[in-house]
Parts: structure tokens; C-alpha cells; sequence
């Protein structure tokens, strides 16, 4: 079974269209915290890899390593193996370092200032926000990478080489909204497969209970406020986290 000729009935299903997150009623949802652990994905069995993006392009304070929450991280692994054979699931990013956050924001906006002049505080925070989360480490309203109930993903072939998707990860152009390929009057046959790649991903992340992020195909939550919201829950499970510290774990066995 190849997405050259589908025969995964997933790949017949349209990704739906939704509207953008209401951010500041997102950030009201309640959070029930919890302990579940971060688990770092580089031990994760095929058919899940890791590539830790940030950390290969050199952002400050990115990770060399894919950390999710337990929860997460078994439902990445139920998605992925229920992909058709010869195809795996790559793993972009996982908790993300506030710090990295706030770089990614900080860029993007600065990158979009200079490209519209003409676009006031307002529209250039909205259009920052399209593709990146307000830094923010505020126990009830944390951007949702800083939870480790977000993660960024993409599909593989056989030999470990990722599809052409449609767009490129974080490439911040309305070709990345997740539905962009089923809102054209007619698709050429790179097209045609990338948005069947998407079509499969989605459909693939959404049975194991992950919601997707509009504006960007690649990200899908779970267990945080953004899951909450297009989940339609009561209120989300995970608050910010960060990975155990040495630091911590001495005092622990100290005390």
C-alpha cells in the first residue's frame, strides 16, 4: 500500500475546515495537573523517529531530544503504527523550552515587520500568532509546546526520508494551513499526494484522540488547552512541565 495509489480509506477523507483558536477563551479553560511524566521519544520503537529540528538548526536553548508526555507519547506510537506499511512517523518537536518559544515569536514577528511595513502592532502580533504560540509560562495559560501535550510531526518513507507535505514544516504561508490543498479548484499530482499525506496523518492522529492546529499541518495537540477547545473537553490535562533536572533529582533522594 503506497499514497503513489491510496488505498487507506483515510486518504479519501477531506480534512475539515476550522476557524482559528479563540486564544483568549483557550487560555480560561481550566487545567486539572497532573504528574505525568516527559518520556523522550528517542527510545520510541519503529515506526516512530525523532529529529529534533530546532536543536539541528541551532536555535538557543533548543534540545537534542523529543520529550512528550507518557500519554502522548503511546498515542504517537498507536498512530504511527496504523499507517499503511513502508511508511513511519517523524517526530519534529515535542515540549519546547520557553526560551526557544520566545526566539521562534520574537523572529517570526521581526521576520513579518519587515516584510509589511504597513501592518500595525495588532495585525502583526495576529499574523505572528498564526504560527506561533505567545511565549508564555503562566500556570494557567501555557503555550501549548511548553505542556509537552503538543507536538509537531511529519511521515516517512521506507528509508527514513520525509514526504513533501505540501509546504515545509513551519513555512509560514497559508499553504500550511492543514485544509490549504482541499480548498483548491484543482491540484497537480505532487499536489494531489501531498494532500493525501495530510489527509492520512490527520485522520491517523485524530483516532488516537489528537486535535489538529489549523494553521499548521504538522502540529497536533493532546491533553492541553488548544486539545481541550477543538476536542471539545471540559478542560485540559496537562499544565506546563519541564524535563527532570540532576539538580532535582538530588534533593529528591536527599530530602
Amino acid at each position: 500500500m503506497t499514497l503513489e495509489s491510496p488505498s487507506d480509506p483515510r486518504c479519501l477523507t477531506p480534512i475539515p475546515s476550522l476557524a482559528e483558536p479563540p486564544w483568549e477563551a483557550l487560555s480560561r479553560l481550566p487545567i486539572a495537573v497532573g504528574d505525568e511524566p516527559l518520556l523522550p521519544l528517542s527510545l520510541a520503537p519503529q515506526p516512530v523517529k525523532t529529529f529534533p529540528a530546532y536543536a539541528r538548526l541551532g536555535i538557543p536553548g533548543a534540545v537534542l531530544e523529543c520529550y512528550v508526555r507518557e500519554g502522548v507519547y503511546r498515542r504517537l506510537l498507536a498512530a504511527a503504527r496504523s499507517l499503511p506499511a513502508g511508511l513511519g512517523l517523524v517526530v519534529l518537536d515535542g515540549w519546547r523550552p520557553w526560551r526557544v518559544q520566545q526566539y521562534l515569536f520574537d523572529t517570526l514577528y521581526e521576520a513579518l515587520q519587515s516584510r509589511y511595513a504597513d501592518l500595525d502592532e495588532t495585525a502583526l502580533l495576529a499574523r505572528t500568532r498564526e504560527f506561533v504560540a505567545m511565549p508564555s509560562r503562566d500556570p494557567v495559560a501555557p503555550s501549548p509546546h511548553l505542556t509537552g501535550g503538543a507536538v509537531d510531526v511529519t511521515l516517512c518513507d521506507a528509508d527514513g526520508v520525509m514526504l513533501d507535505m505540501g509546504s515545509l514544516f513551519d513555512e509560514a504561508s497559508a499553504a500550511s494551513h492543514s485544509d490549504h490543498l482541499e480548498r483548491l479548484g484543482s491540484l497537480s499530482e505532487a499536489q494531489r499526494r501531498a494532500r493525501d499525506r495530510r489527509r492520512l496523518l490527520y485522520h491517523a492522529m485524530a483516532e488516537q484522540g489528537f486535535t489538529n492546529l489549523p494553521s499548521e499541518w504538522w502540529h497536533y495537540d493532546f491533553g492541553d488547552q488548544l486539545w481541550a477547545h477543538y476536542g471539545g473537553h471540559e478542560g485540559a490535562r496537562y499544565g506546563p512541565t519541564e524535563p527532570e533536572t540532576l539538580e532535582h533529582r538530588w534533593r529528591q533522594s536527599l530530602a
